[in-house]
C-alpha cells in the first residue's frame, strides 16, 4: 500500500488540485512540502496535531517537511472561519508562540540532519517594501475572484472584512512562491478550510515561474453532527500538559461519541489501518468502549508519553470499574474529584448510555443547580453533590433532566 493510498483509506484527504499528479509525485520522488502554522497561541492544539500526523506520515515515507511558522501572517490574522478579527498580538508574543510550536512539534517530527526544516515567514516579509510587494505580487490577484473565496464570504456576509485581513491570501500565496524558489518546495498541505488560500499560492507560482506546484487539504476534525472536535468547557484541547492535563486529554477521547471513534482511530493514531478496519467490522454497541479506550490510550501515549497513558488508563478504570465506563452498567465507585456531565448522567442512571446522555445535553434537557448544561464534555465537580444508592441504581439529586 502506498502512502497516498493509506491517506485515502484513513479518510484524511479532502481536496487536491491535481490528485493523480500528486499521487505520482509522492510515489516516485522525495518531495519537499510545507505546512503553515500561524502562532496565534502559546501551544499547539488537537487540530494542529491532525496535520502534524500527516506531516509525520509523509516524513516516514521519505518526504521532507518544512514547518512554516507564520511570524508575519500572524501579524495580519487569517479571517478563515472567524466572525470577527483575531486578537492582535505583539511581535514578541508571536515569536514566543512560534518557539513553543517548534519545541512541541519536535516531539513528533525529526528535525535532525536536515530531515525537516522550520522556517519563519517574518524572515522574508520583514524587510519587504509594501509598494514593491503590490507591484510584483498584487497585480496577479483578481479582487473579483478573491471575493468569491470561502475564506472571505462568511465575513462579507457578517461583520465585514478589514483591508488588513484582505491581504492575508496574498501573503500566504507568496509563502509558497518563496519556498518554491528557495527550497524547491512543490507541495503545500493544510486543513480543508485553507483551500482558497492554498490555490492562491499554486496559481501565483504558475503565473510567475511557469511551473506546476500542488496543494492538498485534509479533512477537518469534526463530529458526525458537523461540529468542530477538540473543544472542551476549558477551551481547546491543547497539547501542552499545563493547559490540558493528560487525564483530561485521555478522558476527552474516552468519551467521544460512538459514531466518531473509528474515524478518530483512522485519522489520529498510527495503528495499522487493517487493525482499525477489523475493529470497525467487529466492535459494535457496548464493545465500542474498548475501541474508545484504545483511542484514548494511543493518543495520550503519542502526545504525552506511554507512562502518562498507562496512568490515565488505570485512573479511569479505577473510577469506572475494571473495564472502563460501560454504557450498560456504569460503576458507582467514584474516587476522582470530577467527571464529565456525560459520565455523571450514565453513572447516576439518568441516561441509559453515553449517546443518550449526549443527546439530552445537546437538546438542552440537562441542568445542574438550575444552570443548563450545553457542552457534553463539561466537567462537573462531584464533591459538590450527594450520591444516593438504591439497589443497583444511583440517584444524584443535584442533576435534573
Amino acid at each position: 500500500m502506498t502512502l497516498f493510498e493509506e491517506l485515502k483509506r484513513r479518510g484524511l484527504i479532502a481536496q487536491a488540485n491535481h490528485e493523480k499528479e500528486i499521487e505520482e509525485l509522492l510515489n516516485n520522488e522525495s518531495v519537499s512540502f510545507y505546512i503553515g502554522f500561524d502562532a496565534t497561541a502559546d501551544s499547539l492544539h488537537i487540530g494542529h496535531y491532525l496535520v502534524i500526523t500527516v506531516m509525520k506520515r509523509m516524513q516516514l515515507a521519505g518526504h521532507k517537511p518544512f514547518a512554516l511558522l507564520g511570524t508575519a501572517t500572524t501579524m495580519i490574522g487569517d479571517p478563515t472561519g472567524k466572525t470577527d478579527m483575531r486578537k492582535m498580538l505583539t511581535p514578541e508574543e508571536i515569536e514566543a508562540n512560534a518557539g513553543n510550536f517548534i519545541r512541541q512539534m519536535s516531539k513528533f517530527i525529526d528535525f535532525s540532519d536536515g530531515k525537516a526544516e522550520s522556517v519563519k515567514n517574518g524572515d522574508w516579509f520583514g524587510d519587504m517594501k509594501y509598494l514593491e510587494f503590490l507591484r510584483n505580487i498584487g497585480r496577479y490577484f483578481s479582487v473579483n475572484q478573491m471575493l468569491t473565496a470561502e475564506c472571505f464570504k462568511s465575513r462579507l456576509e457578517g461583520k465585514g472584512l478589514s483591508f488588513l485581513e484582505f491581504n492575508y491570501m496574498l501573503l500566504q500565496s507568496y509563502d509558497f512562491l518563496h519556498l518554491y524558489k528557495t527550497k524547491n518546495v512543490k507541495l503545500q498541505l493544510g486543513g480543508d478550510d485553507q483551500w482558497s488560500n492554498m490555490l492562491g499560492g499554486t496559481d501565483l507560482v504558475r503565473r510567475i515561474e511557469q511551473k506546476s506546484v500542488y496543494a492538498m487539504t485534509f479533512t477537518l476534525l469534526g463530529t458526525k453532527e458537523g461540529n468542530k472536535m477538540g473543544k472542551t468547557e476549558r477551551g481547546a484541547l491543547w497539547l501542552d500538559p499545563e493547559k490540558c492535563p493528560p487525564y483530561d486529554f485521555y478522558q476527552y477521547w474516552r468519551n467521544v461519541d460512538d459514531g466518531d471513534v473509528m474515524k478518530c482511530l483512522k485519522m489520529l493514531t498510527f495503528l495499522p489501518i487493517e487493525e482499525i478496519e477489523e475493529m470497525e467490522s467487529t466492535m459494535q454497541g457496548a464493545a465500542l468502549n474498548e475501541a474508545k479506550e484504545i483511542l484514548a490510550f494511543e493518543l495520550t501515549k503519542t502526545v504525552h508519553s506511554e507512562e502518562e497513558a498507562v496512568k490515565c488508563r488505570e485512573a479511569a478504570r479505577k473510577v469506572f470499574g475494571g473495564g472502563g465506563a460501560s454504557d450498560d452498567m456504569p460503576s458507582t465507585s467514584v474516587n476522582e474529584e470530577e467527571l464529565t456531565i456525560i459520565d455523571l448522567l450514565v453513572l447516576t442512571g439518568l441516561a441509559p448510555s453515553k449517546s443518550e446522555g449526549r443527546r439530552l445535553v445537546t437538546q438542552g434537557g440537562i441542568s445542574v443547580d438550575e444552570v443548563k448544561i450545553e457542552n457534553p464534555n463539561q466537567f462537573i465537580r462531584i464533591e459538590d453533590f450527594v450520591i444516593i444508592k438504591k439497589g443497583k441504581k444511583v440517584f444524584h439529586k443535584a442533576v435534573r433532566a
